[in-house]
């Protein structure tokens, strides 16, 4: 998911994407840990997609504390 896209979300639609992509790297490392996944660089990219959705989530709280 690009920065971009993200922009165009609603907060509640951030906050429901990074729920949603926390669980999905839970159990990625869950399936990985037992029987190795076929790329596991999706892994790094989760933790990027997750680390973008927080990174605009804590710019829209600064903004509006403004």
């Amino acid at each position: 998911m690009k920065t971009r896209e993200i922009k165009e979300l609603t907060t509640n639609e951030v906050q429901d994407r990074l729920d949603a992509e926390k669980e999905r790297l839970v159990r990625m490392r869950l399936n990985h840990s037992i029987s190795p996944l076929d790329n596991p660089a999706q892994i790094r990219e989760s933790r990027k997609v997750i680390a973008r959705l927080a990174t605009e989530l804590r710019q829209r709280e600064l903004n509006n504390n403004k």
